[in-house]
């Protein structure tokens, strides 16, 4: 009988275990567009959205360990947090997410280059507030705008989630491939 896995799991040795009899299943649950520019060989698109909302009829297809990765590990902890409240107990983080991965040199498969999540959410929060304290010279009032930004932005690294990123997933820039509910489980029960 094999040690059970711990609640984050460190690269070199998740891919020690994805060489193993039993491999775990690595659930990526960044967005369709972040998933296709890189992603860890074998793992399953699965956005934090999608698995929020379909969460019971997903995971009714993952009968192992399960690792869940995003970029530096905020989503995939909001994933876990979401799995663990629904009763999972065989779930497990990637520490550092694929930035840690892909520094540790593992394979990963690399498409067509784009700004990942947070990266789009600290360009627009940026931008938001540099044209609102600009255009408050003219129109006063708009520098409230840049305060309800940062105030979201605290919130956001209080409450561990980010408003203005769950927007931006829903962009057409940021669904990629068609990634539903039909398509996830598809992938999964192919895979047993």
């Amino acid at each position: 009988m094999t040690a059970p896995m711990p609640a984050k799991i460190d690269s070199a040795d998740l891919n020690q275990l994805l060489r193993s009899s039993s491999a775990p299943r690595v659930l990526d649950v960044r967005t369709p567009g972040e998933f296709e520019t890189v992603h860890m060989p074998g793992s399953y698109n699965v956005p934090l959205d999608l698995l929020n909302e379909h969460r019971d009829e997903i995971l009714s297809h993952v009968d192992q360990d399960v690792v869940l990765v995003c970029r530096s590990g905020q989503r995939a902890t909001q994933a876990e947090e979401t799995l663990r409240r629904a009763g999972v107990t065989n779930v497990h983080i990637l520490d550092g997410g694929i930035t840690a991965w892909q520094a540790k040199g593992f394979n990963v498969n690399q498409g067509a280059q784009r700004w990942d999540l947070e990266r789009q959410v600290r360009l627009v929060a940026g931008l938001i507030v540099f044209i609102s304290v600009l255009a408050s010279i003219f129109v006063p009032g708009l520098k409230w705008v840049a305060f309800a930004v940062g105030a979201g932005l605290t919130f956001a690294a209080v409450s561990n989630t980010c408003a203005m990123g769950m927007l931006l997933a829903k962009l057409p820039y940021n669904r990629g491939a068609s990634c539903n509910l039909q398509t996830v489980v598809a992938k999964l029960v192919d895979a047993k």
